[in-house]
């Protein structure tokens, strides 16, 4: 063998060409016999010791990840499925047929103002043979003796998984009338939706991508619960389906190698490969199976292909020149398309055609026979030879790479074709042939009405739908919507140290409010072991390092090396049932480990309260697709958005600094944010979380913003607890009767609240005005509240109208309404609506994008400050009629503002 230079590869690159053919002969003569002796798992496993011998003799270049455009199991490794087939086929057509009948009929009848449903055929279709082999033989119900197998269900084939129900006679035909109808409650949810069918779906999984994400983290987290004695899950498994296109998400792809270093041998990916995107091709240029293969090998999973049916395995038995399997690698997926796009005649001249040899081997094939030659998804035999694999399958999680046709069995009008995706109607022509390739008992004079089919009760095929989920502990998906445990949340009184006002001449931040709060809750026995702090490699940051050596942090391994900072006392120490889940630098992480245990209550009947802590502009904005999909699972945990404010983390700039991400988390209609700005707001809005969502069970979450600015903290006054939940109290009141007669109403949350009570010196100082000032924690709460008694006044025009709690809180005071926060003028904006009518708002925000510097320069750069409180009370009292306007330009002048300076939303 001779080395030479590749000039097209770039200086130095070698390609190896033979020169000695009787050499190269014999060392595949003794590989072949080395096969046929020993077997195939042999013959890798000498080459693998041979291939580290050519490391260690520093042939160190790296070797492919690919292997043949074949299956990874060979027909003798094929467990035999020991159901019956023909029925599952039957089965599996009355399902094929059902599904395609739900979204036809939602795009025949129109309400009177028109309008489709949409919904989707053709991915239900190429996978069916997948679905059933994991519903007949593989996926656990909840039960006495299992924890039950989590399913991430691709949203585009609901169809399909409504048609399984509606035989199992979970789901009801009207119901499937009501397909994507829901507002009258009688519908089915257009992909799975937990928060729409609660008993049904697990999880949310059409937002492509977080499916695959949220399911790695969901598997971490039940090794999680079993390292730590909480939970037996060592049987449990984690199945997710994804499409090859959905696999583009970076999502998708994004935390594959955490599931390999964990060695998450309870997860399963099932790629449903049939090249096709909602417009085309997935890689019409290439071949993604190939790819994938690649991408999952080389992070270190255990990866399956599953390419072709059993018509293949006599042809590639008799290719023993490897003429068919070159030709399956040259073919690329544009290239597939087309031949499932055309008819056998075409697959014979330009598949086989490619060389005379694969030509003759099916010249005794007819065109409708090499037609048939199936795609491995649709093999229903080997789908479970392959899932039977996977499932067995120790030490490493598996990807299945399925090829199947988009649109399998609707004939003309879409199979294997660019527009299936988007086909939603049939003619009934089309419902003719779909009915006659499935041999679906209706008959022509039935057709125009399109009606499910459902056997009788007593049939073999019902018989054995329902014997086989009764093997397996009962019906899927299914949802747990209350966890059996009950705790009781600790009295407001345990946070004592938090509560009170702060010793003379100490300062603390709220950050560090929170930390001893959750300190103080991981000390209670009961709920102690069921806190799950999440970081994202901040800790330090936030102060949390002592959880370290106290509760550990969480992994399989140990520790098995000598931290730098053993010597320490708050070392960083690693345990096989540490408590602490840390992400690294991954917001998408820590927010998927967060929903795992947010929703264990449901998927594991186990209450778990996790504390998710990052720095808030790498929150909802980051991950805020997540967030939403949290509240669709019905989540139900913490999440502290660190270092909050436009104005509050000097010295970091533009993408750290947060001024909207409460405007984000009051998109989410079950998450509860506050802004809270002294210590004993955070213990009464923490403690009232536990109670609603660990001793009340509610389905909210909550989103905190917290400081890391130190001050001296107040303490609670008795009796604000309510108004603090409700989001506005009154916090410092003014003198009760100036000399001038003037008074205001200072609103503020978060850091700028301290600017308030900084304005309201200054206002009796200075200007003889009385200020009183009210800490508003939450104007999102405030805000829905409002809204709320709108909407009750609204339907209610006879009856006596209700108050807002904004109005009750400022009916009997008097003023200008002067409102400031570190966040966008939306967030105080939103209470406009709820001012006592006649009165003034005025509202100061930090719109714009922040900067770094100093936050005494930044409040004054935003227009925030104190200073700018006072002018801006001092103009509402001049717009009431109450003080002359040079009085405004006075303040203007005495304090130095910049009338000229830009905007700081264009700055």
């Amino acid at each position: 063998m001779t080395a030479q230079t590749d000039p097209q590869a770039g200086a130095g690159a070698t390609q190896v060409a033979s020169t000695d053919q009787q050499e190269t002969r014999e060392w595949m003569d003794a590989l072949s016999a080395v096969i046929d002796r020993e077997g195939a798992q042999y013959a890798h496993a000498l080459l693998e010791e041979l291939l580290e011998h050519a490391r260690q003799n520093s042939v160190d270049r790296p070797f492919s990840a690919n292997t043949g455009y074949v299956n990874t199991l060979e027909t003798s490794q094929e467990a035999r499925c020991p159901g019956n087939l023909e029925i599952e086929g039957r089965l599996r057509a009355y399902m094929r047929w059902n599904a395609m009948a739900m979204v036809v009929k939602a795009n025949r009848i129109h309400p009177p103002e028109g309008g489709d449903l949409g919904g989707h055929i053709g991915s239900f279709a190429s996978l069916a043979n997948m679905f059933g082999a994991g519903f007949n033989h593989f996926w656990h119900a909840e039960s006495e003796n299992h924890g039950g197998d989590c399913l991430y269900i691709q949203g585009h084939v609901s169809p399909g998984i409504y048609a399984r129900a509606y035989l199992e006679g979970r789901i009801s035909e009207e119901q499937l009338l009501n397909f994507r109808q829901e507002v009258d409650g009688k519908g089915l949810s257009s992909y799975p939706h937990p928060k729409l069918m609660p008993e049904f779906w697990q999880f949310p999984t059409v937002s492509m991508g977080l499916g695959p994400l949220m399911a790695i983290y969901q598997a971490r987290f039940l090794k999680y619960l079993h390292a730590r004695g909480i939970a037996n899950t060592e049987n449990r498994k984690v199945w997710v389906f994804c499409g090859d296109g959905e696999m583009d998400e970076v999502e998708s792809l994004g935390a594959i190698s955490l599931a390999a270093r964990e060695k998450l041998d309870n997860l399963i990916f099932v790629i449903n490969c049939n090249l096709q995107r909602l417009d085309g091709p997935v890689r019409g240029n290439g071949k993604i199976i190939q790819e994938l293969e690649g991408e999952f090998r080389g992070s270190g999973w255990n990866v399956i292909k599953l390419i072709w049916g059993k018509g293949w395995d006599e042809l590639l038995a008799k290719d023993k020149d490897g003429v068919l399997r070159k030709i399956m690698m040259e073919c690329n997926d544009g290239d597939y398309q087309s031949f499932k796009a055309n008819d056998g005649a075409y697959v014979r001249k330009h598949f086989f055609g490619r060389d005379p040899r694969a030509l003759k081997m099916v010249e005794h094939m007819s065109d409708d026979e090499i037609w048939n030659l199936r795609r491995g998804g649709h093999d229903s035999q080997k789908v479970y030879a392959a899932f039977h694999a996977a499932n067995e399958h120790k030490g490493q999680p598996t990807v299945l790479l399925v090829k199947t046709v988009k649109g399998f069995g609707m004939g003309k009008i879409g199979e294997g074709k660019n527009t299936v995706h988007q086909t939603k109607k049939l003619g009934d022509e089309d419902i003719k042939a779909f009915r006659d390739r499935f041999n679906i008992p209706i008959p022509d004079s039935q057709i125009a009405e399109l009606p499910f089919y459902k056997p009788a009760d007593d049939t073999p095929e019902m018989k054995y739908l329902h014997e086989r989920r009764q093997a397996l502990g009962g019906y899927l998906p299914h949802r747990r919507v209350k966890a059996d445990e009950q705790f009781t949340a600790p009295a407001l009184e345990t946070f004592k140290a938090i509560l009170e006002p702060t010793p003379e001449g100490r300062e603390i931040s709220t950050t560090q409010a929170y930390v001893r709060f959750l300190t103080q809750l991981l000390r209670d026995k009961e709920i102690g072991p069921r806190v799950v702090p999440i970081l994202v490699d901040e800790a330090r940051t936030f102060g949390m390092e002592g959880l370290f050596r106290q509760i550990g942090i969480y992994n399989p391994a140990g520790q098995q090396y000598t931290p730098v900072d053993k010597d320490q006392v708050m070392y960083y120490k690693e345990d096989k049932a540490g408590q602490i889940l840390q992400e690294g630098i991954n917001e998408a992480g820590g927010m998927s480990s967060w929903i795992a245990a947010a929703t264990s209550y449901s998927t594991s009947n186990r209450i778990m309260i996790p504390f998710y802590v990052y720095y808030s502009m790498f929150g909802f904005q980051r991950v805020g697709d997540l967030a939403w999909a949290a509240g669709d699972m019905q989540a139900r945990g913490f999440l502290l958005g660190g270092t909050s404010g436009r104005t509050t983390l000097n010295g970091e700039g533009l993408q750290h600094e947060d001024g909207h991400s409460h405007i984000l988390a009051n998109t989410v209609p079950n998450c509860i944010s506050y802004d809270p700005t002294f210590a004993h707001e955070v213990a009464v809005i923490m403690q009232e979380g536990l109670r609603r969502m660990v001793q009340e069970q509610e389905n909210v979450f909550y989103y905190l913003t917290l400081l890391n600015e130190n001050y001296a903290m107040p303490g609670l006054t008795p009796g604000t607890e309510e108004q603090i939940i409700k989001g506005m109290y009154q916090c410092k009141p003014g003198i009760k009767v100036p000399a001038t007669g003037l008074r205001v109403q200072l609103l503020g949350s978060g850091t700028i609240l301290r600017e308030s009570l900084s304005a309201q010196e200054l206002l009796l100082s200075d200007w003889g005005v009385a200020a009183d000032v009210w800490s508003c924690p939450s104007f999102n709460e405030l805000t829905r509240d409002g809204q709320d008694v709108d909407r009750w006044n609204l339907l209610h025009p006879l009856e006596t109208a209700r108050q807002s709690f904004v109005t009750q809180q400022l009916a009997n005071t008097t003023g200008p309404v002067i409102a400031s926060t570190d966040y966008m003028k939306a967030y105080a904006e939103q209470i406009r609506a709820y001012i006592p009518k006649g009165r003034i708002y005025k509202v100061l925000g930090t719109d714009g994008f922040g900067r770094s510097d100093f936050r005494r320069k930044l409040r004054e750069h935003f227009e925030i400050d104190r200073h700018y409180i006072v002018v801006a009370a001092l103009r509402g009292l001049a717009d009431a009629g109450q003080l002359p306007m040079t009085k405004v330009a006075e303040a203007i002048a005495k304090y130095g503002i910049q009338v000229d300076k830009i905007n700081p939303l264009y700055a």
